[in-house]
């Protein structure tokens, strides 16, 4: 059972020494008992205190990770209803079907497409991660083939989909390396699914016709020992799934309801008939709160609007987005070609980025940390001043790979321009459009 603030402070050191971020272990500890502190952050808990402490400071949907390698990832964690309050920690995970009748030279295609689905974004490398294999004919030895394939020649990590224990026991034979999902263990078959995935040291999926049927099923697997599971309250109408996935979320943040504690799978494949209806659905269940979502396919038009809905989603609120210092090539420029420096707050750069790119004038473009401000909000506090710019110039390395001595400045940083002279001696400082829109015109013309 939790602990309260005040039981969990008995436990504490009581230095008040601050090092956890707020003033006092009286504030600390009604943190860790609401679930917006980590134990962690305190230095100087004893181990005594800290095996007390594990209930309450674990948090109220239980992290679970899934699969091995560079696909690893981890689902739930979560301890806030709505990511404003703090934020979201561990995206949801975007899972693709395929059929355990699959011939093998389809399978090896389709994994070779689906691997190299990667979008770069904000300096990140977006991509799918799973992928669920389902029986479909109850045969044992082509689901445990398509399981080694899939687990021995692409980068995903697998979903195991039967009713059948016997072809579950083979797929994990196959693949167990990986770390799969098993999935489901149901009314009917829980003992046996449970014992397997104990054996195995598996995840496992728990579905039941409804949010109620959910909790036996959790409680009796957490009683075999088995703490990673994940939940699939069956529904597979919309309106119906999206009430579950709240109703589940709240339960276990807002009432402590540990038996819904664990994060939820969906199934928008079997939602709808188009993949436009389920990239849809899925984008539901992508803000409210799948933690892994199951397509009938992964197609380009379909997942990188979804890859982008997740990093908008689970991107700290609290922190702007940004791209990394440094210099960007755009459209293979030249000792020649134009400079523009600007600020990192990833929206400026995208928008600036794009722009170039629209003229069709080779540029580099020079990224400044700002700590991800806008140029306008950066200059107003202090962040894009005109000796900084200039110090930024000169370390860049920009100077290597130019021969003229030409620097753009964003127009709204115009005030900044002989600051920057006086740091770049011998440079001319442009100033630039205010509004990206006139960027390339502005470029052609020069």
């Amino acid at each position: 059972m939790a602990l309260t603030g005040i039981q969990i402070f008995k436990l504490l050191p009581k230095t008040n020494c601050k090092e956890c971020g707020v003033p006092t272990c009286l504030a600390f500890a009604m943190n860790l008992a609401s679930g917006k502190a980590e134990l962690d952050s305190c230095p100087y808990v004893s181990d005594e205190a800290r095996e007390k402490l594990a209930e309450a400071s674990a948090p109220p949907i239980r992290p679970v990770v899934m699969g091995n390698g560079v696909r690893k990832a981890t689902v739930g964690g979560e301890t806030v209803q709505y990511r404003h309050e703090k934020t979201f920690y561990n995206p949801t995970l975007l899972a693709a079907l395929v059929g355990s009748d699959t011939g093998a030279s389809d399978l090896e295609a389709k994994l070779k497409i689906w691997n190299a689905f990667q979008f770069e974004r904000v300096g990140l490398n977006l991509r799918p991660e799973l992928i669920v294999l389902k029986d479909v004919n109850g045969d044992k030895d082509a689901f445990a083939a398509a399981a080694k394939t899939i687990a021995e020649t692409s980068e995903f990590n697998l979903i195991l989909m039967s009713d059948d224990v016997e072809v579950l026991t083979a797929g994990v034979a196959a693949s167990a390396f990986k770390r799969p999902l098993v999935y489901a263990a149901t009314e009917a078959n829980v003992d046996a699914v449970g014992e397997l995935a104990k054996a195995n040291d598996l995840p496992v999926a728990v579905k039941a016709d409804s949010v109620d049927g959910l909790v036996a099923l959790s409680d009796k697997l957490t009683g075999m020992g088995i703490k990673d599971l994940v939940l699939d309250p069956g529904s597979r109408e919309i309106k119906q799934s999206n009430d579950d996935l709240i109703a589940i979320r709240r339960a276990a943040l807002k009432n402590g309801n540990r038996s819904v504690g664990f994060p939820v799978i969906t199934f928008p494949c079997e939602m709808a008939s188009n993949l436009d209806m389920e990239t849809m659905i899925a984008a539901m269940h992508i803000a409210k709160y799948g933690g892994i979502v199951v397509l009938s396919e992964f197609a380009g038009e379909s997942l990188f609007p979804l890859l982008l809905e997740r990093l908008n989603i689970f991107t700290d609120p609290q922190r702007p987005m940004t791209v990394t210092e440094g210099i960007y090539e755009i459209g293979n420029p030249d000792e020649n070609s134009p400079v523009l420096v600007t600020t990192n707050f990833a929206l400026t750069y995208f928008i600036v980025s794009g722009e170039v790119e629209g003229s069709k004038v080779p540029t580099w473009l020079l990224i400044k940390d700002a700590e991800g401000l806008s140029v306008l909000t950066a200059w107003a506090a202090g962040k894009f001043a005109g000796d900084d710019v200039g110090m930024f110039v000169k370390k860049s390395g920009i100077m290597d790979k130019v021969k003229h001595q030409d620097l753009i400045i964003p127009g709204y940083a115009a005030a900044i321009a002989g600051d920057v002279e006086e740091e770049l001696p011998g440079w001319n400082i442009v100033v630039g459009p205010r509004e990206a829109a006139h960027i390339p015109g502005f470029l052609r013309d020069r």
